[in-house]
Parts: structure tokens; sequence; C-alpha cells
């Protein structure tokens, strides 16, 4: 019943707009200018206003006000900037309810937004390339969350699936209980309907499943995997997910050192709020 239901309601979704689908085609090239992203985002007044939200928020700490879309640009770097405005867009076309999670919208972006940032401030020291990879699927990865709380409120399944997680059951288990599907598959499948790049789709699809993963994105997972947990989205960098998610870097053999300290820097960041 869920899979007919969660299919449905993907195939119901918005199409993506031309902003995004240009900003798309512009992320896959290899030679990236600055000034034809700008040329690209201008035109949307709704991801000026949220690239321009995020760049003055505390979780970045530039010293002066960023005032210009392009100074944003330089400051954030281009895929940044691109997962801030891919990001904003997507949760505004899927905008539903996530009171079964216990969050809000802004919650949700806060922790998106705090996730990528992480995977800046981590990645950065250990593998650009990696990082470059990482910031788009860091922030997008849960995305999936509104699909499935949709689902749980039309089959009024909500309360029972609050109860769960309050006895200790883990979210993506408490999901695949009632829904039969985890939020990175259903992510993943938003994803392939709305025709996204194929390795987006393939670091994010087993997230919550790492046995299915190929072996040419296994890091990219397991980095996918700690983000997410530190990050969880009903506490961000509580000390729990904190501790849960050092824990498992260190099972994959991450590092945990450089991990712990861009953990403590935006926890201090984030105290400026």
């Amino acid at each position: 019943m869920s899979s007919i239901n969660i299919l449905q309601k993907i195939e119901s979704l918005p199409p993506l707009p031309k902003t995004i689908i240009d900003i798309e085609e512009f992320r896959k090239r290899k030679d990236k200018e600055a000034a034809d992203l700008l040329d690209i985002i201008e035109k949307d007044a709704l991801i000026i206003s949220t690239l321009l939200k995020i760049s003055n928020s505390a979780m970045f700490g530039f010293r002066s006000k960023v005032e210009t879309p392009g100074r944003a640009i330089s400051l954030l770097g281009i895929n940044f900037t691109i997962s801030i405005a891919i990001g904003g867009t997507v949760q505004n076309l899927l905008m539903t309810s996530l009171t079964p999670y216990g969050i809000n919208s802004d919650d949700f972006m806060r922790a998106s937004n705090i996730s990528s940032t992480l995977a800046s401030m981590w990645l950065s020291k250990v593998d650009v390339d990696l990082k470059e990879e990482i910031i788009l699927p860091a922030l997008l990865q849960e995305i999936g969350k509104f699909i499935l709380s949709d689902l749980l409120i039309s089959e009024e399944k909500s309360e029972e699936f609050k109860s769960k997680i309050a006895s200790g059951v883990s979210i993506e288990n408490a999901e695949r209980d009632l829904l039969g599907f985890t939020t990175s598959e259903i992510t993943a499948k938003i994803f392939k309907y709305w025709k996204l790049s194929d390795n987006l789709i393939d670091m994010i699809e087993y997230v919550d499943d790492l046995s299915k993963v190929s072996s040419g994105y296994r890091l990219q997972t397991q980095v996918l995997d700690v983000i997410k947990t530190a990050c969880a989205i009903n506490s961000p960098l509580s000390d729990k997910s904190v501790e849960k998610a050092i824990s498992k870097a260190s099972q994959y053999g991450l590092d945990t050192k450089i991990l712990k300290k861009a953990i403590e820097t935006l926890q201090d960041r984030l105290l400026d709020e």
C-alpha cells in the first residue's frame, strides 16, 4: 500500500523550475565560472534571499554583512552556492508538515545547512575533491522526509511513529517498520523523478543501508552517514548525535580528529545564533 502511495506522491511533485535545471547543467560543467552562476541565480528572487540569509548566519561567522549575491558566491564558493540554491528551492517545492518528526521546515533547513557546513569544514582539511562532491548531497539527503511525513500523516501513523522514536527506535528503523522505506531511498527516488545527476542519486540512495552501496560510492556514502548522524534533524550537533557520529566515523576508518575539531568550531559558532 505505502509503496504505491509513495510513488504517487513523488509523481505528483511539481517539476523543477528552469533556474534549477540551468544550475544542474552548470554544475556538470568542467569549467565553472562564478559570473555564469551569478547570471543564472540573479533571475530567482527566492534563491537570492535564501543565499543572503544563510551567508549572514552565525554558522559562517563572516566579519562583515554579505549584501550581494556576487559577494556571497565569492565567500561561499561555487559549489556551496549551488547547494544553497538547489536546497532552498527543493524544500520550497516539497513544503509538507514535518510534525511526525517533531520539527518544522525551518528546523529542517537549519539542520540541512549545518550538515553542508560541517561537510565543508571537515572535508576541506581531508580531501578537497571529496568536499566539493559531498556538499550538495549533505544538504539534500534528508529531503525524502517530506514525502514520508506526508504519508505518515495521511495514513494516520504519526503517533505510532513518534512513540517508536520516543522508545529509542532509530528514525530509519521506524520509517522502515511503518512505511517500508527509509529517507535515503525516497530522496533517491525523488531525484530520479527530477532527473538529477546519477552520482548524486548513487551517493544518497543507500546511506541508510550501507551493505547495498557499490564500492565506487562507499566512501561518499559513509561520509554522508556520519554527517547525517551528527546533524540529526531533531537534534543537530547534540552530544548524543555527535557521539554516535564519531563512533561511526571511527568504525568506517575516517579521520575523527579533524571531524571533532570541525564539530567543536561549528558548535561554538552556533552559540552566537
